[in-house]
């Protein structure tokens, strides 16, 4: 699948790949053709995705293949093992987690997978945890808390489950139970936007002493989509709200709301999953290391402070 904005750089390839099948096929040198035009599609590439709008971020935090929470865990855990349940209800698919180790050390990792086909989509309730996901999610983390280990959320989701079930078993008090804990915990925790970070269901696993974002991810109280039906009362205006809203990763860097971006390969995530995993997991040991080196009381009492700082203005 190929996205509005990227229709000339494919255009582009299909035309390399033409000329590369006539260069295997015949006896015409048309190396220097080539090369040029290689040369060209990496340029109209730095040149497209350096100046996509916010909208485009968005689009791009949702594209199909792009990589989800277990792809990224996988890819960068030598002996992942997934725990399940919430001893409450049931297992929510929506919300995965377990211990992985990385270059030597052990992590808690809790995040929201979506799914890759329909069925999926199905099983994984399209990414939106239920109060039971958050709720497993919490006695992950207290599991960690209990073990001294590490946690690193990865967060991708439109928004917690707005289904009625969903408000009967208390979703509102699942999160804010969450937001609460997470600020006590005597572990670090890294919290890193891989996708969409929606409104109160991404916060709820994104209370952290560093919270990160992918670049081409999004991270605000509203879909612009919402956002635009709710002042527009039509989705029409959707390019307009992504733009109000300022959700991208250097609009929260720029607002102090994050900590840093980690770089995507060009193109996207999607483009090479070895090289974004690589980078995401290096950027995790590196903030590992740094914050391995604080004292419980100093960890806690800079994360509260963190989340305290936000939002101040003063005239």
């Amino acid at each position: 699948m190929h996205l509005e904005f990227e229709k000339p750089i494919v255009a582009l390839e299909e035309k390399l790949a033409a000329m590369q099948d006539l260069a295997h096929t015949s006896n015409v040198d048309v190396s220097d053709a080539i090369k040029k035009l290689e040369d060209k599609i990496k340029d109209l590439k730095k040149e497209t995705f350096n100046n996509l709008t916010r909208w485009q971020r968005v689009q791009l935090s949702r594209h199909p293949e792009r990589p989800y929470a277990l792809d990224y865990i996988y890819e960068i855990t030598d002996d992942f093992i997934e725990l399940h349940g919430d001893r409450t209800v049931k297992d929510d698919k929506a919300m995965i987690g377990g211990f992985g180790t990385v270059s030597g050390q052990t992590f808690m990792f809790i995040g929201q997978q979506k799914g890759r086909n329909t069925k999926q989509r199905q099983m994984r309730n399209f990414g939106m945890p239920n109060p039971e996901g958050y709720r497993k999610a919490l006695r992950l983390m207290k599991m960690a808390e209990k073990f001294n280990k590490p946690i690193v959320t990865l967060i991708d989701t439109p928004g917690a489950f707005p289904g009625l079930e969903a408000e009967e078993r208390g979703q509102g008090e699942a999160i804010a139970r969450n937001l609460k804990e997470m600020f006590g915990l005597t572990v670090p925790v890294i919290c890193i936007i891989i996708g969409e970070g929606a409104s109160g269901g991404a916060l709820g696993i994104a209370i952290g002493d560093r919270v990160l974002m992918m670049e081409n991810t999004w991270y605000s109280v509203i879909s612009p989509e919402s956002c635009s039906s709710i002042l527009w009362r039509s989705w029409d205006y959707k390019e307009q709200a992504a733009e109000a809203l300022k959700l991208t990763a250097k609009d929260m860097l720029a607002n102090q709301m994050i900590d840093g971006i980690i770089t995507e390969p060009l193109g996207g995530a999607h483009v090479n999953l070895k090289e974004a995993a690589r980078t995401l997991k290096e950027t995790i040991l590196k903030e590992y290391k740094s914050l391995s080196k604080l004292k419980v009381d100093k960890l806690k009492s800079e994360r509260i402070d963190k989340f305290c700082k936000m939002g101040v203005v003063t005239e």
